[in-house]
């Protein structure tokens, strides 16, 4: 038996002690700067924890700041500076996102399309979709098929118009890169953007960047069990970025295969090669990040960037939260594709949400163009779906301190849910719609 029972919270809870989570996030830092020891991840927090028990009274609750100053410490003492720097920096915005949050304040930021929000809103507002009360309203009135039909109308001239930005540069460009954060609809938009630039006579090769995963015995993981696989570095980011050049000077390379079933990684498996006339098109959750495409200049890249920037004002005067349409997007989508529960989707979304604030929000401002995803009468559909599920999520997670993103998230959904008049026939739906890719019976491949 160790020394220590209990781990004081920033907030005052109490949780167990264990001693896989120093392990975890020892090993999560050393990823980030391209380590992937998982036994030296092991043996160091060990130290930690044989420094803590040298240190502190047996049973005596720690403090998380107590065992996070242990991790610093332990690794500087052995010689592992750019870990602890990389622990240090997660620490330090952890610190201000927290700061920001205990004063409520509003910080314009770059990372916010405000223009594009704009437009969003007054096409909401034209269309009587700005609140919940108004989407209620037309769906009382019968006209759930017109909502869908606006809805795929405004979605399809986005992508026209980026389109149309991509053939203007054409004949410099050597790659589209599609991103955008989890569930934003990715997938669906290259095969529609592909469609359009097709008729123009442009011709386009599709790369697979998901073959270029880590082993799975090498990704990071929890106390629950749960694989990180929403950070850039669970990617072979070298390979990828050796390959781009390779292909955008002309030649053959060979693609690596991903086996998700048994999370293996096979080298040199398929030949590559980008023709003279070809443009490559990539569909990736971190095409914006740098190291991705490091050597290969701008000017040969077009990046597009989506997200439903859905602009709908709940009862309460908050507005839908595009993080929470991505969330039931993605349960949908990894219980007909994945074979994962809804729950396991909530309970691994505060990964989802750590890797996006880290590694994609901070880079949008280096798009090319942004694309609006979301489609207001998805609200709906989704209350038919899933309403029930995240009331009891909500009574399940409540008190658990180890588990207040997913009670958080849930409670939030289960009041905006239960706002909106559900919508169970979800046969207007266009078989080539965005919405497809999450509900199945799309015409795409995904």
């Amino acid at each position: 038996m160790g020394k220590f029972k209990q781990v004081a919270k920033r907030n005052g809870a109490i949780v167990e002690f264990n001693p896989t989570r120093i392990s975890n996030v020892i090993y999560r830092a050393a990823v980030a700067v391209g380590g992937r020891d998982k036994q030296k991840a092991e043996e160091l927090a060990e130290h930690v924890v044989k420094y803590l028990e040298d240190t502190f009274p047996e049973g005596y609750v720690l403090h998380v700041e107590e065992i996070q100053d242990g991790v610093e410490k332990i690794l500087i003492e052995h010689g592992h500076a750019k870990v602890a720097k990389e622990f240090i920096i997660y620490r330090e915005e952890r610190i201000r996102k927290r700061e920001e949050e205990e004063k409520h304040s509003f910080k314009p930021t770059g990372n916010i399309p405000y223009s594009k929000i704009y437009h969003t809103l007054r096409w909401a507002v034209d269309h009587n979709l700005h609140t919940v009360n108004a989407l209620n309203e037309r769906i009382k009135k019968g006209e759930f098929v017109d909502i869908v039909n606006e809805s795929e109308e405004a979605y399809h001239n986005d992508i026209n118009f980026a389109a149309n930005l991509v053939i203007e540069r054409a004949d410099q460009l050597k790659m589209v890169m599609i991103s955008g954060p989890s569930s934003s609809g990715k997938t669906t938009t290259t095969y529609k953007l592909e469609e359009h630039l097709k008729k123009s006579g442009k011709k386009f090769k599709a790369l697979i960047v998901d073959n270029y995963f880590y082993d799975l015995d090498m990704h990071p993981k929890d106390e629950f069990g749960d694989y990180d696989f929403e950070t850039p570095q669970a990617l072979d980011l070298a390979m990828i970025n050796e390959h781009l050049v390779q292909l955008t000077e002309g030649k053959e390379v060979m693609i690596p295969y991903y086996d998700f079933k048994t999370g293996t990684r096979h080298l040199n498996q398929t030949p590559f090669k980008l023709e003279d006339d070809e443009i490559l098109l990539i569909d990736s959750l971190h095409g914006l990040y740098p190291k991705m495409t490091e050597d290969i200049s701008d000017d040969k890249k077009f990046k597009l960037y989506l997200e439903p920037l859905l602009q709908m004002q709940c009862r309460d005067g908050e507005y839908i939260r595009w993080t929470d349409i991505r969330l039931i997007r993605r349960m949908l989508r990894d219980s007909v594709h994945r074979a994962y529960k809804p729950q396991q989707t909530l309970e691994h979304w505060h990964y989802v949400r750590r890797s996006e604030l880290r590694n994609i929000f901070p880079y949008i401002n280096t798009t090319d163009y942004r694309i609006n995803s979301s489609m207001p009468y998805e609200i709906p559909l989704y209350a038919a779906k899933l309403a029930k599920d995240f009331e009891v999520w909500a009574k399940e997670y409540e008190g658990n301190p180890l588990r207040e993103d997913a009670y958080t998230r849930a409670a939030r959904l289960n009041k905006v849910l239960k706002a909106v008049i559900p919508v169970e026939d979800d046969s207007p739906v266009p078989a080539n719609s965005v919405l497809r890719e999450f509900i199945g019976g799309s015409i795409y491949e995904h």
